[in-house]
C-alpha cells in the first residue's frame, strides 16, 4: 500500500518525495502501493524445500542480536487470540519463490522458513488457535527472537507513526458535492525502469510520456486539470476535497456510493500508479499563503477553508502536482485492509510498514512502543507486511490501524518513540533476505 506518508499531522506541513524503489516481483497488479504479487487464497499449503530454489542473499542495511524472550518488554502481556489466522496468511506470503530481482523489496527468505510453516499445518504440531498461550508456545518453539541494531551494532530506536484506510463518500458521476475526481491510470502513462538499462540504479523507476520521440514529464494536477481533454478517467467524484487528498497521501481508501444503482455499497480504490510528480504539501502553501498559521494546520482546518473558499480549492490542490491513480477492488472482508506492498490484506494493529533493507517483507517482529500521543505501552507481535516513502532506517515503523474516523484519529496522532525484535525460524540462522 504505497502512500506518500503520514508522519501523524506533519504530514500536512512536510511532504515526502515519491518512492521509486518499491517494484513488485511479477507484472500482477495488485491493490498495494503500485504493483504487488497477489496472495494466494485458500487453505495454506507448504511446498517441499526442493520446490523452492534458492536465490543469492540480499546484503541487509543492518544487524541483529541474538536474545531471549524475557528480553521482549510485556512479551506475555500480548494477547494473541486472533493472531493464529494471521500467522497462517502470512505463511502463505512467505512461501511463494522470490525472484532474486534487487528491483523489489528485500523479502524474507522462503527455505528458512519452509520448516515453521509446516509445522503450523501440522497436526501433531499445530497449536490451539482459540488458545493464546498454545500459540505463543508454538511461536517460541520454532522461532527465535533477534534484536535489531543500526549499521553502528547499536540496538535501532527509531520513530513509529501510524497510517489508515480513509472511509470517504462518492459517487460515480461528477454533480451535486460530487465534484473531487479520482483517476484510474491514463492509458498513455509509460513506467521506465532504470534498473534494466543501468544495473547500478536498481529499484529506480521514472514515469513518464511520449513527446514524439521523446520521453517527457506526465502531467501535473494543474495540467490535467486546465486541459479536460487530457483529464485520466474517473473511477469516483468525492464530495470533500480534502478527503480526496488524504486519501491519495494513504495510497487507498474505501468510498462509500451515495447515489446510482450501486447506493450505500461500499468499495475500495487502491493503488494502481501515480504521476511521477513530486509530492507538495496543501498545509505548507496554505501556510505560505498567509491562510493560517502552521500550528492550525490540521487537517479540520483546512477542509473549513476549503468550505469558505470554494473558488480556490482547486487552485489549492494544484501547489501539490502528485496525481495518485488508482483501481476499483470489492471490499470481500470488511475487517482486512488492502494489500500491502508484500501482496497480503493488511489487518489493523498487526501488519506494519518497514525499511525492508533492515526489515525484510514477511518477518514476523515484536513492537515495543506506545499508543499515540501516550506513554500506555504498545507492545505486540505484528508483521512487517508494507513499505512507504517516509519509512526509511533501522526501526522506523508504520503502524497500520485499519479504516474509518477513529482509525485515522489514531492514526493521525501515532508519532512515537519504537525499537523491535524479529523472530526468525531457530534453525535458520541469523535472519537474512532474499
Amino acid at each position: 500500500m504505497k502512500r506518500y506518508g503520514l508522519l501523524a499531522m506533519t504530514v500536512l506541513l512536510a511532504g515526502c518525495s515519491t518512492l521509486e524503489s518499491e517494484i513488485p516481483e511479477s507484472p500482477t497488479t495488485g491493490p498495494g502501493t503500485g504493483p504487488v504479487v497477489a496472495a494466494p487464497e485458500g487453505a495454506l499449503t507448504v511446498p517441499p524445500l526442493s520446490a523452492l530454489p534458492d536465490t543469492p542473499a540480499r546484503t541487509m542495511a543492518g544487524r541483529f542480536q541474538r536474545v531471549n524472550y524475557a528480553d521482549l518488554p510485556r512479551w506475555r502481556e500480548d494477547d494473541l487470540v486472533h493472531f493464529w489466522p494471521l500467522f497462517l496468511r502470512n505463511c502463505k506470503g512467505l512461501m511463494r519463490p522470490t525472484s532474486g530481482s534487487l528491483a523489489v523489496p528485500a523479502r524474507a527468505a522462503p527455505r528458512a522458513w519452509q520448516p515453521v510453516c509446516a509445522a503450523a499445518i501440522d497436526p501433531a504440531r499445530m497449536p490451539n488457535a482459540n488458545d493464546p498461550e498454545s500459540v505463543r508456545r508454538f511461536l517460541q518453539t520454532y522461532l527465535q527472537p533477534w534484536r535489531l541494531l543500526g549499521a553502528d551494532g547499536k540496538p535501532a530506536s527509531n520513530t513509529v507513526t501510524g497510517y489508515y484506510e480513509p472511509l470517504v463518500r462518492g459517487s460515480r458521476t461528477q454533480s451535486g458535492p460530487h465534484q473531487w475526481p479520482l483517476y484510474a491510470p491514463p492509458p498513455d502513462l509509460l513506467t521506465v525502469d532504470l534498473g534494466s538499462i543501468y544495473p547500478e540504479l536498481a529499484g529506480k523507476r521514472v514515469r513518464g510520456k511520449l513527446d514524439g520521440k521523446r520521453v517527457v514529464p506526465y502531467d501535473t494536477r494543474a495540467a490535467m486539470d486546465a486541459n479536460p481533454a487530457r483529464r485520466p478517467p474517473a473511477l469516483v467524484y468525492v464530495d470533500d476535497p480534502v478527503d480526496n487528498f488524504f486519501l491519495q497521501v494513504q495510497g487507498s481508501g474505501r468510498v462509500q456510493l451515495t447515489d446510482g444503482p450501486d447506493a450505500g455499497k461500499v468499495v475500495r480504490l487502491a493503488y494502481a500508479d501515480h504521476n511521477g510528480q513530486p509530492y507538495a504539501s496543501i498545509g505548507r502553501w496554505l501556510v505560505e499563503k498567509g491562510q493560517m498559521t502552521a500550528d492550525q494546520a490540521s487537517m479540520q482546518n483546512i477542509r473549513a477553508w476549503a468550505q469558505r473558499n470554494p473558488a480556490r480549492v482547486q487552485e489549492m490542490l494544484n501547489a501539490n502536482p502528485a496525481v495518485v491513480f488508482f483501481r476499483e477492488e470489492p471490499v470481500i472482508d470488511p475487517e482486512l485492509g488492502p494489500r500491502g506492498a508484500y501482496g497480503l490484506p493488511l489487518a489493523a494493529r498487526r501488519a506494519v510498514a518497514v525499511d525492508a533493507s533492515f526489515v525484510p517483507l514477511g518477518t514476523p517482529v515484536f513492537l515495543d512502543t506506545t499508543m499515540p500521543a501516550s506513554e500506555q505501552p504498545f507492545d505486540r507481535l505484528v508483521f512487517a507486511q508494507d513499505t512507504g516513502t517516509a519509512i526509511r532506517g533501522a526501526a522506523r515503523t508504520d503502524v497500520y490501524w485499519g479504516y474509518g474516523d477513529e482509525a485515522g484519529q489514531l492514526a493521525g496522532r501515532m508519532k512515537q518513540r519504537g525499537q523491535m525484535w524479529v523472530l526468525w525460524p531457530k534453525q535458520a540462522g541469523e535472519p537474512s533476505a532474499r
